[in-house]
């Protein structure tokens, strides 16, 4: 089955501990089914000092979620999205309204 969510799409968050919170995506693992949404299901990791970070320590940073807990979000509204070929092109609508996404 294909993944309809891309990345850079807002998304809204449906289930969980994160529920009602929405934000852009950040990436898409498709083979895991899960998304990495921005501001969404923050954990605490524990870093050693290397280059990047001097100082390790712990850090807060987004842990990926399931893609079955959110949804897109169109004008606001979450949204189901659905394909459609147009001009011999394969667009992503939303289900709602009918309008092309891409």
């Amino acid at each position: 089955m294909s993944v309809k969510i891309k990345k850079g799409d807002t998304v809204k968050v449906i289930a969980g501990k994160d529920k009602d919170k929405e934000g852009k995506v950040l990436s898409v693992d498709q083979k895991k089914n899960r998304v990495l949404v921005e501001g969404v299901n923050m954990v605490k990791k524990h870093e050693k000092p290397s280059g990047r970070n001097q100082q390790g320590g712990i850090i807060t940073r987004e842990a990926p979620i399931d893609l079955s807990n959110v949804m897109y979000l169109y004008k606001g509204k979450p949204t189901r999205i659905g394909y459609k070929v147009e001009d011999g092109k394969k667009v992503r609508i939303a289900k709602s309204t009918g309008d092309v996404l891409d």
